[in-house]
């Protein structure tokens, strides 16, 4: 339990609360994110803008939930996150930014060790919040910003019943392999901010490897703890 003290909040104490905030927003966190599977369409004359986008592939995917809830299959959420999510997201730029000045003292060998557990730290996370998917509503606008910008911030508004709406900003970027996400905003807490307070305590005490240790330590127990409830062939698999 976190204590609130008169100086700043811990950094293990913050990012466990921005933990149940992502736990508590369910499907709305990862499947808003889902719509940027369409980013490839930015390829093509006369592509429908991001936030376009994103409420015609998330009225797709709540489709197939909701034909999976009503037939009594469940949907494979770690496939689904690691085939439509996962490439939506710059994970280097997002490992970048939380890992912040220990970045730069970093091998090439140990950034990619760091992008890796990130990477996996958030599939854990977003295949735990698609699997509490009870029809919520998003509604979604893009952020006023010059015509042609390369970086956008699209805003969600996830409102459910008896509970005030919560908004999520997806700060992305236009990168060589289309729209990407690097970093998300949940009720005005950043995860990259969250995420940098937390890495850069670690590094301070146990240096760039002791990061990366406790980063695959947490990921071990995430798979241990995830797997009973979601089995790898349960339900269908996204086409």
């Amino acid at each position: 339990m976190c204590v609130r003290a008169r100086s700043a909040p811990r950094p293990a104490c913050k990012i466990r609360v921005m933990q149940k905030r992502l736990a508590a927003l369910g499907f709305a966190l990862t499947i808003a994110v889902v719509a940027w599977s369409a980013h490839a369409q930015l390829l093509l004359p006369a592509a429908p803008g991001p936030d376009a986008l994103m409420k015609s592939v998330t009225s797709d995917v709540t489709a197939i939930l909701k034909d999976d809830i009503a037939s009594g299959s469940r949907t494979d959420v770690v496939r689904l996150v690691e085939e439509k999510i996962l490439p939506l997201f710059d994970f280097r730029r997002m490992t970048q930014l939380a890992v912040a000045r220990g970045w730069r003292q970093a091998s090439p060998e140990q950034q990619s060790a760091l992008v890796a557990e990130f990477r996996t730290l958030l599939v854990r996370t977003y295949s735990g919040s698609l699997s509490t998917y009870r029809n919520q509503v998003i509604e979604y606008k893009l952020m006023p910003g010059a015509a042609g910008d390369a970086e956008v911030v699209v805003r969600s508004w996830v409102r459910r019943p008896g509970a005030e709406a919560v908004t999520i900003d997806y700060d992305m970027a236009q990168t060589s392999a289309g729209w990407q996400v690097y970093d998300v905003t949940v009720a005005g807490v950043s995860l990259v901010i969250t995420y940098r307070e937390t890495f850069a305590a670690m590094v301070r005490e146990s240096g760039i490897d002791g990061l990366i240790k406790a980063l695959a330590d947490k990921n071990r127990q995430a798979a241990a703890a995830l797997r009973p409830g979601l089995p790898a062939t349960a339900g269908r698999t996204p086409s």
